[in-house]
């Protein structure tokens, strides 16, 4: 029955995407020379929100950021039409993109293939260490394109305190081919395989998502291994002018509403899910869709394993060079596919009531200026379950908010090619949890909203300086308060104060009233020191040092660990 079902699903996702061609052809005769995506490591990213903090460009979508390669494109020519308004680092970060983004850009001069393809650019081993955009292979013909491209990492790590003789060393690598066919769809699959040695605390440290992969966390073979693979179909197409519409079907990360430091609605750091997307621009219309599944929290029995589901609405009104204003929503269910969460024009918390109350629900209201040049604001008011009867008594252990503020300033008191971010986040006792932990707000035991949790608050500093196209240096400063729950002696829950993702509020036993930050109080702070260094086109070195303290305020305990890493990596 349930095999049935589930084709039928397939069924109905694949008549869709056949309609929209359809559709598409119909009433589009725009063509599209790269419709994938970027991925958000991608540090474009970087230079396309500082183009729009200094009102070069508009229209960037910081709440739902991934961009096809012709949107960055877009952007980047629209940055060459006003490159006299440019520092000289600006200018030569823009010819670095404009080398890699633009297709009419692509060239023997500019290009180089290590496999002979028929598009007009260098091939051949020679090419290998020169300031080129490089690729394995590239080929197009008809406007269908085929991209493939190596990925390798390299990290090696080493201790400071407090053991100053620990190392790790961390390897991986691969391949992504992505390309375009039918001037629409958008196509991208890479695979990743690693091996990692050294201490295990340095691993997790420098590489934070590999403690969500399967392989090292079931940790049963005699090299330590992860691996990571991605891969979808994205479809767009314009049928009038000013109107976008696109639906993207696979594994890629994503992040969901606003945030400088960490997103309160989806953040990112969770492991990749697989999903269906689905995206609408029109005027100063922005909306999205998401219905994706991941995993719940790993168990050695695999019966104890399951499969949970994250959807997500948000609407956006973009008024341009005033500001943008957004609503949103999310639910977690661990109850299977269910049709009322796949329909994207419905509103999910009074979709998830109807089912009788099972899943994890939540709301969140977004604002982002854009009326002041070289300054921007920004804030999020994020409402988990109950989201009217309890807000007029804040100290209620059922008023489970949150909110975030803070502004971006580029290039201040005249400081050229000098970023500065500030934000500040609180977030109330029990947010995030549920009655139901499988419908908690994680995916493999990661929060998948902010990291900090419930009943904490963060303060975030962040420094970027671009030297040139191939240098740059950032800090990074975190001040983090946190209530957690106590415990006795022998591991037992003596009292909660909603600071536990993994416990949620018990009725007839935990107090009604949650006091922020109440329980056994934890201070810490963490400095960051990053240097990126680019030698030659895709090969890049990035040097960090990192240095995390923490104090127990209610039993006078204090405790710092540090430690740097350089990492090596050919990527895009």
């Amino acid at each position: 029955m349930l095999v049935k079902y589930i084709n039928l699903m397939k069924t109905k996702i694949l008549f869709f995407l056949l309609l929209f061609t359809v559709v598409s052809f119909i009433f589009s005769n725009a063509t599209f020379a790269q419709v994938e995506n970027v991925p958000l490591s991608n540090p474009v990213y970087n230079y396309l929100k500082e183009m729009s903090v200094k009102k070069i460009i508009s229209g960037l979508n910081d709440d739902n950021p991934n961009l096809s390669r012709f949107q960055v494109a877009d952007f980047i020519n629209t940055i060459q039409s006003k490159s006299n308004e440019l520092s000289t680092a600006e200018k030569k970060l823009l010819n670095k993109y404009m080398n890699e983004f633009v297709p009419e850009e692509i060239n023997k001069k500019t290009t180089a293939s290590l496999i002979a393809g028929n598009m007009d650019v260098s091939n051949g081993f020679k090419y290998i260490l020169t300031d080129k955009q490089k690729y394995l292979f590239s080929y197009e013909k008809n406007e269908n394109n085929i991209f493939i491209e190596p990925l390798f990492n390299l990290y090696y790590s080493h201790g400071f305190k407090p053991k100053s003789n620990a190392n790790a060393v961390l390897f991986d690598g691969g391949f992504r081919v992505r390309g375009t066919i039918f001037n629409h769809l958008g196509y991208n699959f890479s695979l990743v395989k690693g091996g990692a040695d050294g201490d295990s605390v340095l691993i997790e440290s420098t590489f934070p998502p590999i403690k969500s992969t399967y392989k090292y966390v079931e940790n049963i073979e005699n090299i330590t291994n992860y691996e990571f693979t991605n891969g979808y179909l994205k479809y767009y197409f314009e049928p009038s002018e000013g109107m976008g519409i696109s639906a993207q079907l696979g594994r890629e990360q994503i992040k969901y509403g606003l945030g400088y430091s960490d997103r309160l609605a989806l953040s990112g750091n969770a492991p990749n899910m697989d999903f269906l997307k689905f995206n609408f621009q029109y005027g100063i219309i922005n909306f999205s869709s998401i219905y994706a599944t991941t995993v719940g929290d790993f168990n050695l029995d695999r019966e104890l394993r399951y499969t949970k589901s994250f959807t997500a609405n948000r609407i956006k009104f973009a008024i341009k060079n005033l500001f943008d204003l957004g609503i949103g929503e999310t639910i977690i269910s661990s109850e299977g596919i269910q049709l009322g969460y796949l329909n994207p024009l419905m509103f999910y918390k009074f979709v998830e009531m109807s089912l009788q109350d099972r899943d994890n629900g939540t709301v969140f209201f977004d604002a982002q200026t854009h009326f002041i040049k070289d300054l921007e604001f920004q804030g999020t008011f994020f409402l988990d379950e109950n989201i009217l009867s309890n807000l007029s008594d804040l100290e209620k252990a059922s008023n489970k908010t949150a909110y975030q503020l803070g502004f971006f300033m580029y290039e201040p008191a005249g400081l050229k090619n000098l970023s500065l971010i500030f934000e500040y986040t609180k977030i109330r006792p029990y947010v995030y949890t549920h009655f139901d932990p499988k419908n908690k707000y994680t995916a493999f035991d990661v929060n998948m909203g902010h990291p900090i949790g419930p009943n904490a608050d963060q303060i975030f500093l962040k420094m970027n300086y671009n030297l040139n196209e191939k240098v740059s240096f950032g800090m990074e400063y975190q001040k983090i308060r946190k209530g957690e729950n106590v415990y006795n002696e022998k591991g037992e829950l003596v009292r909660n104060v909603g600071g536990d993702i993994n416990q949620s509020f018990r009725g007839g036993i935990d107090a009604d009233e949650a006091y922020f930050l109440d329980g056994i109080r934890i201070n810490s702070q963490i400095f960051k020191f990053n240097l990126r260094y680019e030698p030659l086109k895709n090969y890049v070195f990035d040097l960090n040092y990192v240095y995390n303290s923490s104090k127990n305020t209610t039993y006078n305990k204090f405790q710092d660990f540090s430690y740097g890493y350089l990492k090596f990596y050919f990527d895009y």
